[in-house]
């Protein structure tokens, strides 16, 4: 059994993405130290900084969209370039987040130290002043890291959901620090704008370049982005313009208001900034928002740069032990410890400012092979190599992006400068050293172009097959990660008797959700609770009648993923578990209510419940033109198989007209019709949920109608089908025709006054 991936990033997923990974240091770490370098045309600093930037993010959309798969620049740098190259773009990406996530770990320490020095503290916490001592902010850096490598070795990952209020919750932070204080700029400030001249503003470009490392950061997920040629293009562009937008307006107003004298050389600038305009509560705000950022930026520094080590081992470009995956937390624990091994080094033993510059070397390295890869590819003139994105003006873009690149290295000091020409050199030695004799892929888009090649062939069988298969009924029972060996049993046991019945096959998969930061294809390799999950289900299905595929998806969204893959294979009938209902589900969202909004079939949700023999089926009819014809088919099918009776019970309120019963034994007789079980119909003459969950808890399974909850009218009065699911403990199905729909609040009462007047 092979894990699919699911595309299900949209244009909001890249965007929180890519600026995630970039707001951090650029903002609350370099300000200070670039001022150092080039005084108040550190505003332009960041303005050509993020220019810079641009032809390696459209390379990048480029050839994101020409070849989706998982692993961003250094797969295309090793397929456009050759692994040669590709494994000093592979170490120099590696190196890249390391020293951005050291940066970010050490600069966001100045914070806390800062807080700690402030006399409001002194005072507020007199006792803490007085009796302890605050570590060094190396040592609490190394210590951060550490506990961070502790939670990348047991596999603990973020949600793609923290991310995106994460970004909205900074960026809204800073957008109220820029409106309150612009208006307090005083020009004399800026002035002299050049103060250290052009030199003093090429060196802090070569500074902060780093603060847009993370734009690209999001290609490494190519291969999940829903709707690429637009998707991914836009969202690195729009992402790119916001945030740099947001650093200049930040830079601009720390220049206009705080003496230069007071942030030269600062590592904690925003802090010194808000201290003497807003206090102690500003300072905790700023901390607050520094620490969300430079906490993410390193953890998943650590999170991604281990990948790249992985990467490299499975291309064989690096021994296998950097491939090993340890086998109950499932994460490359080699990997992971050389990662954070090297990053607690660099923040034992570098300062600030040389980690800053470093990293800014080996990213614009990368960004550098990058726009170079892309003519690569374009040379070529490969008939595969067909981008749903464009770079304007090639080559004349990617050129540039190539000689600014070569030209910023050659302008750093002394140290970055060595060590982006060691990682090339040392990184083209262990190729012809190492790695060569273990690889047979060409370079110049040769070895892309034969994979393509077969990646077309297989997509072009699975399509044809896929078209084959949607001839057929399919039923889906979608299952997440953590569903047991009784609920799998259960869920069968329902669906087997409606496979047989509708001559359907069934499709058991199970649907995987990682974070939108972690790339799909590290979540591809099978461990052995997925070959224990393959071999219990095909056991389950030995005793059954009707043919039973397994299969399991990998995704950022098991929603979407769901929906996506029901569309593809062509579904008539979705089941899987219903979720528990809760009142904040109901006001933030269901993710059962999204299933039945957009899927294309229609949707049984299972409550899990004890059964064995199957006696008794109780339909509860509400005179549904869509739910109630489906519930009963959906029950008749399981009857037939099982040999059980059907049991019709509607609610027809207090004191109904005789007219009225009449009315609903019609009904009941219109679908006894439809059944080949034997039927009884029940009328509930109580308007109390109570003497309904009393008529149906005798019955072995309970089949209800469920429609989209809406947030409001449902937060105040839930669905009578959800308040009598949770009072029953047998196996509920929960109904939803595709062709259903939630009715609006005045429906029912018209409803209700027809019925009883016909």
């Amino acid at each position: 059994m092979t894990k699919d991936l699911e595309r299900d990033l949209g244009l909001v997923a890249v965007i929180a993405i890519s600026m995630g990974a970039m707001i951090g240091s650029g903002i609350f770490i370099l300000p200070g130290l670039a001022m150092e370098e080039a005084g108040p045309s550190v505003i332009l600093a960041f303005l050509v900084a993020g220019l810079l930037v641009v032809p390696a993010a459209l390379a990048i959309s480029e050839l994101g969209t020409a070849i989706p798969e998982a692993g961003g620049d250094y797969v295309y740098i090793e397929r456009g370039i050759g692994p040669s190259v590709g494994t000093v773009a592979g170490i120099g990406t590696w190196l890249t987040l390391l020293f951005k996530g050291a940066l970010a770990l050490y600069g966001g320490m100045f914070y806390i130290d800062f807080v700690y020095s402030l006399p409001t503290y002194a005072v507020t916490v007199p006792v803490v002043e007085a009796t302890v001592a605050l570590p060094g902010v190396r040592a609490l850096a190394v210590t951060l890291a550490v506990l961070l490598i502790a939670v990348n070795l047991i596999g603990v990952k973020q949600t793609g959901g923290l991310q995106t209020i994460m970004v909205v919750v900074m960026v809204a932070i800073l957008a109220v620090f820029i409106v309150a204080t612009v208006t307090r700029v005083e020009g004399a400030r800026y002035e002299p704008f050049f103060a250290e001249g052009m030199g003093g503003l090429v060196s802090a470009v070569t500074l902060v370049i780093v603060s847009y490392a993370g734009v690209t950061k999001v290609a490494a997920a190519a291969e999940e982005i829903e709707n690429p040629g637009r998707n991914l293009p836009l969202g690195l562009l729009i992402s790119l313009v916001v945030t740099t937008f947001l650093y200049v307006l930040i830079v601009y107003v720390l220049v206009g208001i705080v003496d230069a004298d007071d942030i030269r050389g600062e590592e904690a600038p925003m802090s010194i900034a808000v201290e003497p305009l807003f206090g102690f509560v500003g300072v905790l705000v700023i901390t607050l928002a520094a620490l969300l950022a430079l906490l993410s930026t390193a953890n998943a520094g650590i999170l991604t740069a281990s990948r790249y080590p992985l990467a490299l081992s499975r291309d064989r470009l690096i021994p296998d032990t950097f491939a090993h995956i340890h086998p109950r937390f499932n994460t490359p624990t080699t990997a992971i410890f050389a990662t954070g091994g090297f990053m607690v080094l660099i923040i034992a033993t570098l300062p600030v400012d040389e980690i800053a510059k470093m990293a800014s070397a080996f990213q614009i390295l990368v960004y550098t092979l990058v726009n170079a890869a892309l003519i690569a590819f374009r040379e070529r003139d490969l008939e595969w190599y067909e981008p749903e994105f464009v770079t304007p003006l090639y080559p004349w873009i990617p050129l540039f992006g190539v000689v600014s690149g070569v030209f910023v290295i050659t302008q750093m000091d002394t140290l970055p400068l060595v060590g982006a020409v060691g990682i090339i050199v040392l990184g083209t030695a262990w190729y012809l050293y190492y790695g060569r004799e273990r690889v047979d892929r060409e370079g110049l888009a040769v070895d892309a172009a034969r994979r393509a090649a077969g990646k077309r062939f297989v997509n072009e069988t699975e399509r044809r097959l896929n078209e084959d298969d949607a001839a057929g009924e399919e039923v889906l029972i979608a299952l997440r990660r953590d569903v047991s060996r009784e609920e799998e049993d259960r869920l069968l046991r329902v669906a087997a008797p409606i496979a047989e019945a509708r001559g359907s096959r069934i499709r058991v998969i199970r649907f995987e959700e990682v974070p939108d930061q972690y790339p799909l294809e590290q979540a591809t390799a099978q461990s052995p609770e997925d070959i224990e999950f393959e071999e219990r289900t095909d056991e389950i299905a030995r005793d059954l009648g009707v043919p039973v595929e397994v299969g399991e998806i990998v995704s950022h969204d098991t929603k979407h993923a769901v929906v996506n893959y029901a569309d593809r294979i062509g579904v008539d009938l979705l089941l899987t578990r219903s979720d528990p209902v809760s009142r904040l589900g109901t006001l933030f969202g269901r993710d059962t209510d999204w299933i039945m909004e957009h899927a294309p079939c229609d949707v049984v949700f299972v409550q899990p419940g004890e059964f064995d023999e199957v006696d008794e089926i109780a339909i509860v009819t509400d005179r549904s033109p869509f739910n109630d014809p489906l519930k009963v088919e959906l029950a008749d099918a399981i009857a037939s198989v099982t040999g059980a009776g059907l049991r019709f019970v509607f609610v027809a309120g207090k004191n109904p007209s005789e007219q009225s019963l009449e009315t609903v034994h019609d009904y009941h007789d219109e679908l006894d019709d439809r059944c080949s079980s034997p039927v009884e119909g029940i009328v509930v003459e109580s308007g109390e949920i109570d003497a309904l969950i009393e008529e149906v808890e005798s019955a072995d399974i309970v089949v209800l109608s469920t429609v989209t909850h809406r947030r409001l009218p449902d937060l105040l009065v839930s669905q009578r089908s959800d308040r009598v699911a949770q009072r029953l403990s047998q196996p509920v199905l929960l109904v939803h025709a595709q062709k259903s729909r939630r009715a609006t609040f005045l429906e029912p009462i018209i409803d209700r006054l027809l019925f009883e007047n016909n």
